[in-house]
C-alpha cells in the first residue's frame, strides 16, 4: 500500500456556516485504517478560535453515539484520531461514508458542526462467496448459451472496488456484462463453440475478479461444467424485475413477492428451481425463496433505519442446466417505531439571578431515526417558568432565560423537556434537571417596622437595654448578613455616640449614659443595617428614645428665702383676724407630672393654735384671733412635700413677729441671732479640738515606731557577730605629734577585720569611704592607706612613726594585777583579775570620748570581729594614767608581731609614755625596744628567720600563715556578764 494511498487529505475548501451568532461548521477527509494519535486537522484555526478559549470554555466533543473516533486536543486545538476507522465496518458499501459530531463550548455555550469524511483505501480483495461454481451443460447447448454466474464481493467501494473479471481458459467460454437499472452489472458465462459430451465430458474454468485499486487486488473461483445430453429450452421468468414494498418490523414469514418462471421442456428439463444469488448485501439473512414456487417470504427483522431497499436476485434454472435470472425490488416502508432520542449536551448546575434574559443555559439536542413525519419532533418545557426553548439548528435545542430571574422568588427551578414526533401516533420522550439560582446581593436589609419608639426611665445605669431592632435580607448567606451601624448624628451639639450604643450583630440598642430627664426629654437617631454583599446594600430606620421622668428632684423653696447671714420674718399685727394671711411658701419641683404636684404641711410651729398652711397654695393664714397673750417670736417649720413615689420634700423655716410696732421686733429677734452665733463659734472649737487631737496621736505614733526601728537597727549592727564571743568595742584616745614629723596630721579611721577564730591568718577588712584606712595584709603586716584629697609628703615616702609605741612584753598595759608568767602564752589564757567598776568607767568615758571623734561607726563582717582605731593629731601627747592605751603587739609603724587572741584586744593602760619628735632617738628606742623583748619572748612567740625587722622598723615580708598562732583561751563568765553589760549600756 502506497504512502499516497495512505496520506490523508484536507478538502481543500473550508466553509463555516453560520447557522447562528455562536455556530459553525468544518468539513475534513481523512483516509480509513489511520492510526491512532494522526492529525485530523487544526480545528482552532479552522474555526478562529483561541486556545485560551478552548481551554476556558471545556471543549469537547459529542456524538450521537458513543463511539469516540475522534478526539480533540485543546492544548494544541487539533483534531486527532482517538481509535482506527475502519470505512467498510463504519459504513460498509454506503458512500460518501462521513462521521458528524459537534464541538461544543461552555461559557458561554458555543457549538460547532464538523463533518469528516472517511474515504476509501484499497484494504480488501475481491472474493467469491462459494470458491467452486458447478454447472450442467447439455451438449445440445447452442452457440450464445448464455450462464449467469455468482458474483464476487469487494468490500471496498469506488475505484477501489470490483472492476472486471477474467476467464481462463477461453476455448469454449467467454464473459458478458449485463447492466442494471441500478448501475450494478450482472457477469454471465457465454458458450461460444458447441459442446460435445463424447470428446470432454467435464470442463474447468477458472474465473478471477479483479479491483481497480493499487496495487490491484484479486479474488479467485473454480468453473466446473457437466456435459449433458440436450436441453433444448431453458426457462424464461415472466417478468425481469417485480416490485414490492413491505412495513418495517414485520414478522417473520411475511410474504413479500412471488416470481414465475416457465420452461417449455418435459420432464426434467422442464422442471425449474428457484434461487437467491444475493451475497453480502444482507438480503440472504433477511430474505429466502421457495425454490419450488418462486415465492420470496422474510426471515429476518426488517429495520428502516437500517436499511430502507432491497434488491433480490432470483435465478429460475432447470435441470438440464439452463438458467434464467430476475431481480425483486423490495421498498421498506417505515413506521413511527421511534421515540426521539434526547441528550443535553451541556448543562449549567447554577445560574446566576443576575443573568439577562436571552442567556443559554443548555443546548439540547434531539434524534429520531425515524423518516419523514416520523422524524420531525417538536419539543416543548414546563410552563410558567422563565425559559424558553429555541431551536438553533437541525435537531438542536437551546434552552435561554426569557425574563428577569429571582432568586428570593425562586431559588431553583425543575425543568422538564418534552420532545414528541409528528409520526401517528405520536411518540414522545422528556428529560428532566433541576437548575439552582445563585444568589446576588440585590436586596438591602429591610427593617421590621419603618420607625421604632422606646422610652426609658432616667437614672438609668449605663449599659442599659433600651429596645432592639431588627432587619432582614432576603439574600442568602453573607450576602444576607446584616451588620447594624450607629448613623452619626448629635444632640444638642454632643455626639449620639455619647448617648446610645448599637450591638453589630444583635441590632440591641443600649444606653451609654445615665440619662435625666430635666435636661433632655427625648432625642432621635438613625440606625443602618448593612449586609455583608460586595458592594453592600443598606437602609436606615429612625429610633425615637423618650426619657421617663422620675422623681429624683426634691421640691426647691423660692420663698421665703433661706440664708444664714441674715434673718427674715413676717410681722403679723396683733390685731389680725381669723385667716390673716401671713405669707405664702412658694417652691417648685423641676420634675414632671405628679411628680412635680407639691402639697405643704406645718410640721412645727411655736402655737398651732394659730397658724395654719394652705395644702395647695402653701399660704400661711391665721386661724384664730391673735392676743396679747401670743409670743411676740413665732417659728414655723413648712413641709413641701411631692407627689412622686416615694415622695422628696424639703422644709422652711418661717419666723414671723407676733408685734405692732417695729422695734419690738428687732429686740426680740436680736437675741435670736445671738444665739446663732454662739452656736456656730461652739460648732468651729469643736471641730478645731478634735482635730489637733487627732493630728498629736498621729504624731506620737509616729515617734513611738521611730525610735523602735532606730533601736532595732542599732541593736541588729551590735549583735550581729557571734553571741558567744563578747567583744569590748574599744576607741582609743586622741594623740598627737608633736615631733614635727608631720606623721599623724590627718584623723585617720582604721578598721581591722579578723576572723573569730585568731589561729588563721586570712584577713579581710572594709574600707570606709571619707577615711583614711590601716588594713593588714596576708602577711601579718599593717599598711597605711590615705585618701587622695589628703596632702601626702612630697618625697613621696612616710616618715618613721614614734619609737614610743613600742612596748615589751611585760611593759604591755593591761587590766589591774595582770602580768606575763611563764606557764601562760602571751596572748593567750583567761583574764587574771576581772575589771573594777573603776577601770570598768574608764573604758566607758574612753569610748564616748572616741566615738565623738570617729565620723563612721565600726563595722563587723560576720563573723568575723572588727577593731576601729581614731587617731587624731590635735590630741594630747602624753599617755596618762587611767586612760586606754595601744598594746604593745603593734609597732609605731603598725607591724603585727604576734596574732593575740581577740578578748585581749581591749585593755586598761597600766603605764604612761610620752610621744617625741626625734627621729634618731626613735630609732634607737625601737632597736632597744626589740632588743629586750627577743630574750623574754616564748619560743612560741619567737619570730621566724624569714621576718626580720627592716630599718624602718616594719616587719619583714613573710609568707602568709607562717606564723604559728597560740590556741585560743576559755573565755570566762565574768568576760561575758561584762561585755554584755557594755553592750546593752
Amino acid at each position: 500500500m502506497s504512502d499516497r494511498t495512505m496520506a490523508w487529505q484536507v478538502l481543500s475548501f473550508f466553509s463555516v456556516v453560520c447557522l447562528s451568532s455562536v455556530y459553525g461548521q468544518a468539513s475534513y477527509s481523512i483516509p480509513e485504517e489511520m492510526s491512532k494519535g494522526s492529525v485530523v486537522g487544526n480545528i482552532a484555526q479552522d474555526l478562529g478560535l483561541d486556545l485560551k478559549r478552548l481551554r476556558s470554555g471545556k471543549a469537547r466533543i459529542y456524538t450521537a453515539d458513543s463511539t469516540k473516533y475522534i478526539e480533540l486536543s485543546k492544548e494544541r486545538g487539533l483534531l486527532l484520531i482517538n481509535e482506527r476507522i475502519d470505512r467498510e465496518a463504519l459504513c460498509g458499501q454506503t458512500t460518501p461514508c462521513a462521521l458528524h459530531f459537534q464541538i461544543f463550548l461552555e461559557n458561554p455555550i458555543e457549538f460547532y458542526h464538523v463533518n469528516v469524511e472517511i474515504t476509501d483505501i484499497n484494504d480488501h480483495a475481491p472474493f467469491f462467496k462459494k470458491g467452486e461454481i458447478h454447472f450442467e451443460i447439455s451438449e445440445s447447448a447452442l452457440g450464445g448459451a448464455k450462464f449467469v454466474l455468482e458474483q464476487a464481493m469487494d468490500q471496498d467501494v469506488g475505484a477501489n472496488g470490483l472492476q472486471r473479471y477474467s476467464l481462463k481458459p477461453t476455448d469454449h467460454f467467454d464473459l458478458k456484462y449485463v447492466s442494471q437499472p441500478d448501475g450494478g452489472k450482472i457477469v454471465e458465462l457465454v458458450l461460444q463453440k458447441h459442446l460435445d459430451r463424447e470428446e470432454r465430458e467435464n470442463l474447468s474454468l477458472e474465473l478471477i475478479a479483479i479491483d481497480g485499486g493499487e496495487p490491484q487486488l484479486s479474488g479467485t473461483a473454480q468453473i466446473h461444467i457437466t456435459v449433458l445430453d440436450a436441453n433444448d429450452n431453458a426457462p424464461v421468468f415472466t417478468q425481469p424485475a417485480v416490485k414490492a414494498s413491505v412495513k418495517e418490523n414485520s414478522p417473520i414469514g411475511t410474504t413479500v413477492a412471488t416470481v414465475k418462471a416457465s420452461d417449455p421442456d418435459k420432464n426434467s428439463y422442464g422442471k425449474i428451481r428457484y434461487s437467491i444469488t444475493n451475497t453480502l448485501d444482507g438480503v440472504p439473512e433477511m430474505f429466502d425463496i421457495d425454490e419450488d414456487n418462486g415465492t420470496v417470504k422474510i426471515i429476518g427483522l426488517i429495520d428502516y433505519e437500517k436499511a430502507s431497499h432491497y434488491q433480490i436476485n432470483v435465478r429460475a434454472s432447470d435441470y438440464g442446466g439452463l438458467t434464467d435470472s430476475c431481480k425483486v425490488i423490495v421498498d421498506v416502508i417505515d413506521m413511527n417505531d421511534n421515540k426521539p432520542d434526547i441528550k443535553m449536551m451541556s448543562k449549567s448546575s447554577a445560574l446566576s439571578e443576575d443573568a439577562k434574559p436571552g442567556t443559554v443555559v443548555t443546548v439540547i439536542n434531539v434524534q429520531d431515526p425515524d423518516s419523514n413525519e416520523n422524524g420531525k419532533v417538536q419539543c416543548s418545557i414546563t410552563d410558567n417558568i422563565p425559559f424558553a426553548l429555541k431551536s438553533s439548528s437541525n435537531n438542536f435545542f437551546s434552552l435561554v432565560t426569557d425574563n428577569e430571574l429571582d432568586r428570593e422568588r425562586d431559588a431553583e427551578y425543575n425543568i422538564s423537556v418534552t420532545c414528541s414526533d409528528e409520526g401517528v401516533p405520536s411518540l414522545s420522550n422528556s428529560v428532566s434537571f433541576s437548575l439552582q439560582i445563585s444568589d446576588v446581593n440585590d436586596n438591602p436589609p429591610a427593617f421590621e417596622k419603618s420607625s421604632y419608639d422606646a422610652s426609658i426611665a432616667e437614672n438609668n445605669s449605663p449599659g442599659a437595654s433600651i429596645l432592639s431592632v431588627k432587619a432582614r435580607d432576603n439574600d442568602w448567606k453573607q450576602n444576607a448578613h446584616v451588620t447594624y451601624i450607629l448613623e452619626d448624628s448629635s444632640v444638642n451639639g454632643v455626639a449620639i455616640s455619647s448617648f446610645v450604643s448599637v450591638s453589630a450583630d444583635s441590632g440591641v440598642i443600649k444606653a451609654v449614659r445615665s440619662f435625666d430627664y430635666e435636661q433632655i426629654k427625648a432625642f432621635q437617631f438613625f440606625v443602618k443595617a448593612q449586609d455583608g454583599g460586595s458592594p453592600p446594600l443598606s437602609s436606615n430606620v429612625s429610633v425615637k428614645i423618650s426619657i421617663l421622668d422620675q422623681n429624683d428632684n426634691a421640691p426647691q423653696v423660692l420663698y421665703p428665702v433661706q440664708t444664714s447671714s441674715s434673718l427674715v420674718a413676717e410681722v403679723v399685727p396683733r390685731s389680725a383676724d381669723v385667716g390673716y394671711l401671713v405669707t405664702k411658701v412658694v417652691a417648685v419641683d423641676v420634675d414632671y407630672g405628679q411628680n412635680a404636684w407639691l402639697s405643704y404641711k406645718l410640721l412645727k410651729a411655736t402655737d398651732r393654735a394659730l397658724f395654719e398652711v394652705g395644702a395647695q397654695n402653701g399660704e400661711i393664714r391665721t386661724i384664730r384671733q391673735v392676743t396679747d397673750k401670743d409670743p411676740v417670736k413665732q417659728k414655723l417649720t413648712v413641709v413641701v412635700e411631692d407627689n412622686g413615689l416615694p415622695s422628696r420634700s424639703a422644709t422652711v423655716n418661717v419666723n414671723v413677729a407676733v408685734a405692732d410696732s417695729f422695734p419690738e421686733v428687732l429686740s426680740e429677734f436680736a437675741e435670736f441671732n445671738n444665739d446663732k452665733e454662739y452656736n456656730d463659734n461652739l460648732t468651729f472649737y469643736l471641730v478645731l479640738a478634735l482635730a489637733v487631737v487627732s493630728f498629736l496621736f498621729i504624731v506620737s505614733i509616729i515617734a513611738i515606731l521611730s525610735v523602735k526601728c532606730y533601736r532595732w537597727r542599732r541593736e541588729r549592727v551590735f549583735y550581729k557577730s557571734n553571741g558567744n564571743l563578747p567583744v569590748i568595742p574599744y576607741y582609743p584616745p586622741l594623740y598627737a605629734d608633736v615631733g614635727g614629723t608631720d606623721t599623724l596630721q590627718h584623723v585617720y579611721n582604721y578598721e581591722v577585720c579578723r576572723t573569730t577564730d585568731s589561729r588563721k591568718s586570712d584577713l579581710k577588712y572594709a574600707s570606709p569611704r571619707s577615711q583614711s584606712i590601716i588594713s593588714l595584709n596576708y602577711s601579718g603586716t599593717l599598711t597605711h592607706g590615705r585618701e587622695k584629697k589628703h596632702i601626702e609628703d612630697p618625697t613621696g615616702q612616710q616618715k618613721p612613726p614614734n619609737q614610743d609605741w613600742r612596748f615589751n612584753q611585760n611593759q604591755r598595759p593591761g587590766p589591774s594585777g595582770a602580768a606575763a608568767t611563764p606557764e601562760v602564752a602571751v596572748g593567750t589564757g583567761p583574764w587574771p583579775n576581772p575589771p573594777t567598776e573603776a577601770e570598768q568607767l574608764q573604758a566607758l568615758m574612753a569610748a564616748a570620748n572616741g566615738a565623738s571623734h570617729t565620723s563612721s561607726p565600726p563595722l563587723y563582717s560576720s563573723p568575723r570581729s572588727c577593731l576601729l582605731i581614731s587617731e587624731v593629731s590635735e590630741a594630747t601627747n602624753t599617755l596618762t594614767p587611767g586612760t586606754m592605751g595601744l598594746s604593745t603587739r603593734y609597732s609605731p609603724q603598725f607591724t603585727l608581731q604576734h596574732v593575740p587572741d581577740y578578748r585581749q584586744n581591749v585593755y586598761i593602760p597600766g603605764s604612761t609614755a610620752t610621744l617625741t619628735s626625734n627621729p634618731q632617738q626613735q630609732q634607737q628606742q625601737q632597736l632597744q625596744l626589740q632588743q629586750q623583748m627577743l630574750p623574754n619572748m616564748p619560743p612560741q612567740q619567737a619570730l621566724p628567720p624569714a621576718q626580720a625587722t627592716g630599718p624602718d622598723g616594719a616587719a619583714g615580708g613573710g609568707a602568709p600563715g607562717a606564723q604559728s598562732e597560740p590556741p585560743k583561751a576559755a573565755q570566762t563568765p565574768a568576760s561575758k556578764k561584762k561585755s554584755t553589760k557594755k553592750e546593752k549600756k
